[in-house]
Parts: C-alpha cells; sequence; structure tokens
C-alpha cells in the first residue's frame, strides 16, 4: 500500500505560515536528539520536513541538500537553515539555525566543564552501542524516501552507482558532486536550447572552485600551515580561527580534525594532540552538529566565553554562505541545462549520503542485538511511521542500561 506524503495529523495545510514557535520546537528537539552525524541529520529532517510535516516537496529538498553540499561549513546545519529561510524567510533562517545549534552546544558545553574539572570523558560507549543501531534504520528509511525523487531515471541512477563506489574508494565529495552535475547536463544537452545556459551556473562553478582552494592559501589542512610564532591565546585570536576554518572547511568530522590539527596544534600550539582527539570524540557522540567541537575546544582553552566564542566563529560562515546561495538555487532550477546540472547534484548528494550510511552500519552492527535493534527500528518507522526522536531516545536507554549492568 502506497504511504501518504506526510502524517496528515502534523501537515501543514497549503498557504499556511508556520509559526515561529513551531519552527523553534521542532529545531530544538532535532538539535537535542539527532546523534548520528550529518548523514543521520539529514535523514530526520526529511522525516519532519517531507513526510511528516508536508512543509517541503522531496525535489525542493533534494535542491536544499544539494545547495548545501556545494558550500563550506556544517552540512546539516546549513539545510536546516535552508528549511527556516523556506517557511519564514530571514527571521525563520536565524531561527532554524540558532535553534539546531543551541541544545547541542549547551550539551557539549557540560561536556568540556566535566571534562577541565575531572580530566576525563563521561563513559558514552552504552549510549552509543543502542543509538547508532536506529540511526542506520533511520538513514535507510529516508534513502528509501529521497531515492523516489533523486533517482527518477536510469541516467540519475547510473550516475549515483558510479558515485557511491567512487565515495567509498575515497574520492573527494566535492569531485564527484560536480562531476555528477556535469555528466547529468552533458547527457541532456542535446535535447536542449543552447540559449538555457545561465550565468548563475558559471558563477556557482567559479565561486566553489575559489572557496576549495582557499585552505590551501590560508595554510590550512592535513599539509600542516607554514611556520611563524603563535599568537597569544585570546578571544580575538580564538574567534578569527574558528571563523576561518568555518569558511573553507568541506567534509565530515575527519576534515575538521585535520583542520584543527594544522591550526591548533601544530600551528599554534594553543592545544595538544590528546585535548583534540578528546574534544572530536565529544562533537562525535553528542547529538546536533558535528562542528560543535569548536565548543569544547573553546571552553578547553578559555572558559565558558571562548566556547561562544569559537562557537559563533565556526558557524557564522554557514549562515552567511546559506544567505547568498538563497537566490542562486532558485535561477538554477529556472534553466533546463542548470536543472539537469542539480539533478545530478541530487543523486551524487543522495549516493554520498548511502555511503556514509555504509560506513556508519559497518560500525553499528556489531552483534546479533545491535542487528535486531536496527531490524525493529526499522519496521516500527516502515509500519507504524513511529517518530524517530523516541526510537533515539529508546535505543540510547536501552544501551546505558546494558552498560550499566555489566552487559557490554
Amino acid at each position: 500500500m502506497t504511504e501518504p506524503a506526510h502524517s496528515p495529523e502534523f501537515a501543514t495545510p497549503p498557504g499556511a505560515v508556520t509559526s515561529f514557535g513551531e519552527l523553534a520546537g521542532l529545531f530544538l528537539r532535532l538539535g537535542a536528539t539527532a546523534f548520528g552525524g550529518p548523514a543521520a541529520h539529514v535523514a530526520l529532517l526529511e522525516e519532519e520536513v517531507v513526510r511528516r510535516r508536508g512543509w517541503l516537496t522531496q525535489e525542493r529538498f533534494l535542491d536544499l541538500l544539494s545547495a548545501a553540499n556545494l558550500i563550506p561549513g556544517p552540512n546539516s546545519t546549513e539545510l536546516a537553515i535552508h528549511i527556516g529561510y523556506e517557511r519564514r524567510g530571514w527571521a525563520g533562517l536565524l531561527v532554524a539555525g540558532v535553534c539546531f545549534i543551541l541544545p547541542a552546544m549547551l550539551l557539549v558545553m557540560g561536556f568540556a566543564w566535566a571534562y577541565v574539572r575531572y580530566g576525563t570523558l563521561p563513559a558514552l560507549a552504552g549510549v552509543l552501542y543502542g543509538v547508532k543501531p536506529v540511526i542506520v534504520a533511520v538513514v535507510a528509511q529516508a534513502l528509501w524516501s529521497l531515492g523516489k525523487s533523486a533517482l527518477r531515471t536510469w541516467p540519475l541512477r547510473a550516475a549515483a552507482a558510479v558515485v557511491l563506489l567512487l565515495s567509498l574508494l575515497g574520492v573527494h565529495e566535492l569531485l564527484l558532486l560536480f562531476a555528477a552535475g556535469v555528466a547529468t547536463g552533458a547527457w541532456r544537452w542535446p535535447a536542449l536550447e543552447r540559449k538555457a545556459v545561465p550565468p548563475a551556473l558559471g558563477l556557482l562553478l567559479g565561486a566553489v572552485a575559489a572557496l576549495a582552494l582557499l585552505p590551501a592559501l590560508l595554510g590550512l589542512g592535513p599539509g600542516g600551515p607554514p611556520n611563524g610564532a603563535p599568537p597569544p591565546l585570546g578571544l580575538l585570536p580564538l574567534g578569527l580561527s574558528f571563523l576561518k576554518i568555518g569558511s573553507v572547511l568541506y567534509g565530515s568530522g575527519y576534515v575538521l580534525l585535520a583542520f584543527l590539527d594544522a591550526e591548533l596544534v601544530q600551528r599554534f600550539h594553543w592545544l595538544s594532540q590528546g585535548q583534540l582527539l578528546d574534544a572530536v570524540v565529544v562533537g562525535q557522540v553528542t547529538p546536533g552538529p558535528v562542528f560543535t567541537t569548536a565548543t569544547f575546544v573553546g571552553y578547553v582553552l578559555q572558559g565558558w566565553r571562548g566556547a561562544l566564542v569559537a562557537t559563533v566563529g565556526i558557524f557564522l560562515p554557514a549562515f552567511l554562505f546559506v544567505g547568498i546561495s538563497i537566490k542562486l538555487v532558485a535561477q538554477l532550477r529556472q534553466s533546463p541545462l542548470a536543472g539537469a546540472f542539480l539533478d545530478g547534484l541530487n543523486a551524487a548528494s543522495w549516493a554520498l549520503m548511502a555511503a556514509v550510511s555504509l560506513m556508519l552500519a559497518r560500525t553499528a552492527l556489531l552483534d546479533g542485538p545491535t542487528g535486531a535493534l536496527a531490524a525493529v527500528s526499522a519496521w516500527l518507522l516502515l509500519r507504524y511511521r513511529v517518530n524517530s526522536a523516541w526510537l533515539v531516545l529508546g535505543g540510547a536507554a536501552l544501551g546505558y542500561g546494558l552498560q550499566q549492568t555489566g552487559l557490554l
């Protein structure tokens, strides 16, 4: 039986205005329960704003996801910011973004306080043991749903398959996105009018290429920065360092680790390798954006003021880039050729999400109980459309209970 696009009890009537309270409530809840990294966040956002509330169509959601993948910064946070703009304009952009970041920032700040006070991190193995299998089920459901829009034709399915394979082999995601877009545009080119080439497409290609080169120019990345006398540690140098990283970083939490290592450990010697690894662990295991690693680092270095400055610094570019790119995405969809390019990006974005989900499954499905938990979660999601937030909390409680009873 075909399921409705979204649950009637949550659907927003056509033309209805989303209240700021509803917008804030949704993103505060997601920020407090969205475990699992960007792929899981995208899956949870798709469940809430497409299938449960009907705020966006599948195609529009994929367009916004592709736009977020093309600009530097935390992709799932940028997607939340885009959704906020779609519902309530510029004010909604700020409300959605801030509310998605705030719960994770406060939680990470609490972990940082405990770390500074006691010199260690609370045990989180049990929570992760129970949460990760649920996230696998949530992401799988989102992939199935999004695939209906992203992979409408055989050329798009072929492009997604190639991107999935190359992503698993380690090819850079930005290169895969552009290759899929160009390939799809070239495939449809003979059937399109030559006058369909929009200036916005050339502007987009040039801007993203320039942004991709910035890390090397700024001395960031795995290759290491140039030598030089480090500035004294203070709120302004700390904020500027995170502002620079947030302006140029593409990729996963592992790329963030390389950038933080180059800037804060090797260049400025503000942080030790051990402290950096602890910060990344906290960013990975807490809900919400992985970039709240910056909150942990800021607190360790400069207390709560440093935590706020570092958080604002690393997330501010995401708000600016989304604000700049909003009109560009609309122009791209209006052109047949640029629309073909965007369809290729959507197929590639789906494949990149699938690649991350496969790697997540390898780390999450460790034994019979985790496999059973993932299967039961998938059944509850598909059969009864249970809110994934309850499943995530249930998985966390189950894992924590197993750890406390010594069964892990």
